[in-house]
């Protein structure tokens, strides 16, 4: 057991412990390894059958039992955050087994569902072609990683089939509005020709330094497996949800509807907020702010000439020619520029900027017509892969100009690859610190970069301002329509009205979002309320320092810890602001 005799002694046995733990659970979770750049754990898939999940459930459980034998009023300062953060965070898991939830702490920042581990937002057809992708490529041992994970895939897919099956049966599925697209997201990954399979192409990507016969042998090997076992068992896993799966999901949309539903969206909002907020209360938060937001949005129509009402501004924004772009090529570069414009301005707000770089990239096809507007994939120091920032090219005539700085500014810098890759950095022997987040932390902050632009040298066009607006609405209404839906009894028909009358977002976004708020009940509630939180903690510095504040400083020491509980950021920063204001001597 872990039982602190003094202060020293006591924080190095749990500095091991920890270190030990975190290699035990990305040994669970080699596709966890992958994304952190670990080596060792390239070559499998995350063992999904009755006898993986039972062994995830006994390490759960003896995790917590020698956690809950620390004295920490005997750890260091630092080790008992540590064991704060540790220890919350496998609780959290615990709670989440009574709704099944697999028995994980780090699998994935939204809560994974055993008994629904597939959506258009989620799944084993999601994860193969990410990780299948990020892992190296440099090396014949690296080829080999690749092939023994395409030679392991057909089971990791028949265990998803298994526990899909086993799910409906206990009354555990998605509503079928929402997952309807899956067919066609499973077909995209068989194409006619398996050389442009998201599947395949990793393979045929492995780096020309490779002796070129063992490289062609690879490859041969690859595309037999392919051809096989790969593409019959995603055959399979896509005749399964259309014939059987599709037609017994749920026509209901809301969590409450699921076995035991209330008290398990009551759970994930309080894991994906880190607060003691009711549902009740988040909605009428949401509420004030896009009424807050709404006024601000009609100052700003009103100075760019427009007469006419809010409505009829944002049916403006979604239809006329000169806000869209004519080729996706286009819509790519145009992301670029706007990066290039922020990233030497970020000296101004930060004294320590990360090291690794970024890149921009379209959202695969594939997947593209179900995804949102953009999204983040992090990087690797320890691999040297850059992060990529996605940008959803799909029916190019419904991706605004005027949305793309603040997209840019969330996804990018001094957004979700600023924070991340930071965090990447921490100097600490704990290594679940660089990784594990918080969505509340995390969400709220690349929300907060948003309110950023200004201060960067954007946001300077009116269009681009009522832009960033938008996303501020947007993340306003998730509050009531989440909320809405799965706590007071809103349609999803209702739900979209609701963001159709207060954002110029597409038709097109606006179902894709209110179906991903759909199947991942409360994930989107993170956003909003992480970053009033951020704007509460800046402005109360301000007010106590006076002309002494500094915002380098005052980011750089919100992000110096790496993701935390909003309480826990509450507590740094404001013990920070005291320590500021003190007088010198």
């Amino acid at each position: 057991m872990v039982v602190a005799s003094s202060a020293g002694a006591g924080s190095d046995e749990l500095g091991r412990f920890l270190s030990e733990n975190w290699a035990r659970w990305l040994h669970e979770f080699p596709e966890v390894g992958t994304q952190y750049g670990v080596s060792g754990l390239n070559d499998r898939w995350t063992d999904d059958s009755p006898e993986g999940i039972e062994r995830r459930r006994r390490l759960l459980a003896e995790s917590l039992e020698r956690l809950r034998a620390v004295a920490p009023q005997a750890l260091s300062e630092s080790r008992r955050l540590d064991y704060e953060l540790y220890r919350e965070t496998l609780e959290a898991a615990e709670q989440g087994l009574r709704f099944g939830d697999d028995p994980s702490p780090f699998r994935s920042v939204v809560p994974h569902n055993l008994w629904m581990p597939l959506n258009q937002m989620e799944g084993i057809h999601i994860v193969a072609t990410e990780i299948l992708d990020l892992q190296p490529k440099e090396r014949s041992e690296d080829v080999a990683d690749l092939l023994a994970r395409l030679a392991s895939l057909p089971r990791a897919v028949d265990q998803q089939i298994t526990l899909l099956r086993a799910g409906a049966a206990r009354g555990f599925t998605p509503p079928r509005i929402a997952v309807r697209g899956l067919p066609d997201q499973l077909r995209g990954l068989l194409p006619t020709d398996p050389a442009e399979s998201p599947l395949l192409r990793p393979l045929l990507e492995v780096s020309d330094r490779i002796e070129p016969g063992s490289r062609a042998e690879s490859i041969a090997r690859g595309r037999e497996l392919y051809l096989a076992q790969v593409a019959p068992a995603f055959e399979r896993l896509r005749g399964f949800v259309e014939q059987e799966y599709l037609p017994a999901c749920r026509e209901t949309i809301a969590a409450s509807a699921l076995p035991d539903g209330p008290a398990a969206y009551a759970h994930h909002v309080r894991w994906q907020t880190t607060t003691a907020l009711t549902p009740e209360q988040i909605h009428a938060v949401g509420l004030a702010e896009v009424e807050r937001i709404r006024g601000q949005m009609e100052s700003i129509a009103r100075s760019t000439g427009f007469v006419g009402s809010l409505r009829e501004f944002n049916q403006m924004l979604r239809t006329e020619a000169r806000f869209y772009f004519g080729r996706a090529e286009e819509l790519i570069d145009g992301y670029r520029a706007v990066c290039k414009r922020i990233d030497p301005a970020l000296p101004r707000l930060f004294g320590r900027l990360p090291r690794l770089p970024y890149g921009v990239l379209p959202v695969p096809e594939f997947r593209a017509k179900s995804s949102p507007s953009a999204y983040y994939n992090p990087g690797s120091p320890a691999v040297g892969r850059p992060g990529y920032f996605y940008a959803n090219t799909f029916d190019i005539g419904k991706r605004p100009r005027w949305e793309m700085e603040a997209l840019a500014l969330h996804e990018a810098v001094p957004g979700h690859h600023l924070q991340l890759s930071l965090a990447q950095e921490i100097e600490t022997d704990t290594q679940f610190r660089r990784f594990t987040g918080y969505s509340a932390f995390v969400e709220g902050w690349g929300l907060y970069a948003e309110s950023l632009g200004e201060e960067l040298g954007l946001l300077t066009d009116p269009y681009s301002k009522f832009g960033q607006l938008t996303f501020d609405m947007w993340r306003s209404i998730r509050l009531v329509v989440d909320t809405g839906m799965h706590a007071l009894g809103w349609s999803r028909e209702r739900a979209i009205e609701f963001f159709r009358e207060n954002t110029g977002k597409s038709d097109l976004d606006i179902a894709v979002e209110v179906d991903r708020y759909i199947v991942w009940p409360g994930q989107a509630l993170a956003y909003k309320l992480g970053q009033l939180k951020f704007r509460e903690l800046r402005a109360s510095a301000e007010r106590s320092l006076g002309s002494r504040f500094d915002v380098r400083a005052f980011h750089d020491r919100a992000l110096g810890s790496g993701a935390l509980p909003l309480e826990v950021l509450e507590r740094q920063l404001r013990a920070w602001a005291e320590r500021e204001a003190a007088p010198t001597a």
